[in-house]
């Protein structure tokens, strides 16, 4: 009885166990079903915002529906007159016009390489142009441009207006508007931002440079926020309207744990089409960072692609051999492989190229350190850093490093904008000048080597850190070696990991170092070069102190009328080049080849649409390379 009694006790946990795995299946085909119904919805959800999108694209073709956008830009206009009322689309109108378009399908990946890995994504915290790209994807802000008028267009507010003083500014949020997780965005949110930013124990100085011209930002109620500024300003709409959107129920902790937000990774959170599937998770030496498309995005046109993805890819070559095979999707050419590249037939076949300088094109530049551990360096005397751009043959790295994809710069302003004065000009190479401007500032030929030495017998001998990873900054820097070296100065290059960059950067610990600024519409001096931002965490890490310059760009960030204030500007700008804070170097062409699956792709104001939010391009169907 007891072999029998066993053997049912075996049976009978046989049985069990198999009803539990026929549950558990059923469980999980539920479950299946479920994930199934839920992305039917989503797909439908979106298949009607494809089809309002369409209707408002062909009302507006039609002459109904809203009116235009204002296309003046209040930046540039009077602003106490200035009010918007832009078309429901708003900022979605380009992304709604490509869903018109007979081969658009939604899906697949946009893959992209980063040569250099990202510290943090955190909003506010990250200070590189590599973690803005991600983040421009998941935080959203009031208004963005228009990338062929230039005029601001409603993204998270529908409508917005000046009072008749210009130093108060109200938006009407849209209706609708939700983060990631489902809870709606209100005015409390606009107002949270601004509070947590200005708040000290914060380490975003940067923002708060910018943000310090607004006194205060209140909610009129859940989607009316008001912002008043100290005084009139003339890029207000940009800088109230272009502030990136926290959450107030996501953020709000760590008001009491700020040393948990400065330190944390990637606390990156938002309305925007994409997102992180777990902020609390992402490490820097992950190698990568992948989006996920934001199954909760409120937009009226929902964004196109399943993921976004970008890989660390920090060696040149292995970028170039990675787009080659198809692992990523956007190849950023060097000058010498450019001019090979064009002549590859296979790589034509699978690759669009583009060539331009975008208007907003930023500069690259030497900056000088006068001030090194509280003692001042040979960079101190302006004769000094005078004749160390008289040394500087631009025309020479243009022609030699950037086989002449690049030109000249000779200040932070675009030579094609107004704010630059046209008879400032790149001065060429001057070796005997620049000889007499040192021998002024005390230094003279050693007589048996011919070494450029100061009164106390010093060498002139400094380090010029660069990216160590950028093979034409390495060429350079060794073209700049013997450039130098004619006059007797000993330049000693310093190849550097971006991470150590940054962080000398924020210390001030370096003789002189080559970086190069993104550039906009209309550049602000304020944050790179007013003596207010030499502090700690500052941009202005040349410590450039001017009375007369700190006056002029104050008077020009107060002055409305258009013409007043880019005389203010060409006057700051003059100071700019007789100082030589930085020795200004070149403004480089994008050369850029595009995996021709991609559709839609255009050249405009802003450069090409390959990184817009709204997206507009797309990948047709039958070109998709990725799944789900």
């Amino acid at each position: 009885m007891n072999g029998w009694g066993r053997l049912l006790e075996w049976v009978t946990l046989a049985l069990l166990l198999l009803l539990a795995m026929w549950q558990n299946d059923r469980l999980w085909e539920r479950v299946g079903r479920l994930e199934g119904q839920l992305r039917e919805l989503q797909q439908d959800l979106r298949y009607a915002n494809q089809q309002l999108a369409r209707l408002s694209v062909s009302a507006m073709a039609t002459g109904g529906g809203s009116p235009p956008p204002d296309a003046r830009d209040s930046a540039q206009d009077s602003a106490h007159d200035f009010a918007a009322t832009p078309p429901a689309l708003g900022a979605f109108a380009r992304a709604a016009h490509a869903r018109t378009r007979p081969d658009f399908a939604e899906g697949d990946w946009f893959v992209r390489a980063l040569p250099t890995g990202i510290a943090t994504l955190t909003p506010y915290v990250s200070s590189d142009a590599y973690a803005a790209e991600v983040q421009s994807y998941v935080m959203e802000s009031l208004l963005v441009r228009d990338p062929e008028t230039l005029a601001w267009q409603g993204l998270l507010a529908e409508s917005w207006s000046f009072d008749e003083t210009g130093t108060t500014l109200t938006f009407r949020l849209r209706p609708g508007v939700r983060f990631s997780d489902g809870t709606p965005l209100t005015a409390d949110d606009v107002v949270f931002t601004f509070r947590f930013v200005m708040d000290e124990r914060i380490a975003a100085p940067r923002a708060r440079a910018y943000l310090q011209k607004i006194e205060a930002v209140e909610a009129l109620d859940p989607r009316t926020v008001r912002f008043r500024f100290r005084e009139p300003y003339y890029d207000a709409l940009a800088l109230a309207g272009g502030m990136e959107i926290l959450a107030r129920h996501y953020y709000e902790r760590y008001l009491s744990e700020p040393e948990t937000f400065n330190r944390s990774r990637a606390l990156l959170f938002g309305t925007g089409p994409y997102r992180l599937r777990n902020p609390e998770s992402w490490r820097p030496d992950l190698g990568i960072v992948e989006l996920e498309r934001n199954p909760r995005y409120w937009g009226p046109v929902a964004p196109p692609f399943e993921r976004l993805v970008w890989k660390v890819i920090t060696n040149e070559t292995a970028r170039l051999t990675a787009f080659r095979n198809g692992e990523i999707d956007l190849y950023g050419a060097r000058p010498v492989e450019y001019e090979r590249l064009k002549a590859d037939t296979r790589l034509s076949a699978r690759a669009t190229r583009f060539e331009y300088l975008a208007p907003t094109a930023g500069y690259s530049f030497i900056a000088w350190n006068p001030l090194r551990d509280g003692k001042p360096t040979f960079f101190a005397d302006k004769r000094v850093r005078q004749a160390l751009t008289l040394l500087t043959d631009r025309d020479r790295i243009i022609r030699e490093i950037f086989l002449g994809y690049a030109e000249p710069a000779v200040s932070p302003f675009n030579p094609r904008s107004p704010q630059h004065d046209p008879s400032l000009r790149p001065e060429p190479p001057n070796l005997e000048r620049a000889l007499a401007l040192l021998a002024e500032a005390g230094w003279h030929r050693r007589a048996n080597d011919g070494v450029l030495v100061n009164a106390a017998g010093e060498p002139f001998r400094f380090k010029l850190t660069f990216f160590q990873d950028n093979d034409d900054t390495r060429r350079m820097v060794l073209l700049l070696k013997d450039l130098y070296a004619r006059a007797g100065i000993l330049l000693e290059p310093d190849p550097t990991e971006w991470s150590v960059m940054l962080e000398r950067l924020n210390q001030k610990a370096f003789d002189a170092i080559t970086l190069g600024w993104t550039s906009g519409v209309e550049v602000d001096l304020y944050q790179i070069f007013h003596s207010s931002q030499a502090g700690p965490g500052g941009d202005n890490f040349v410590s450039f102190q001017n009375p007369e310059f700190d006056r002029l760009i104050e008077a020009a960030r107060s002055k409305i009328d258009e013409t007043k204030r880019m005389q203010l500007w060409r006057q700051a700008e003059r100071i700019l080049v007789e100082e030589q804070p930085y020795t200004f170097l070149v403004r480089r062409k994008t050369l850029a080849f595009v995996d021709r699956r991609f559709a839609n792709l255009q050249q405009t104001r802003l450069g090409l649409n390959i990184g817009f939010v709204p997206i507009e391009i797309y990948v047709p169907k039958a070109k998709q390379r990725y799944g789900q």
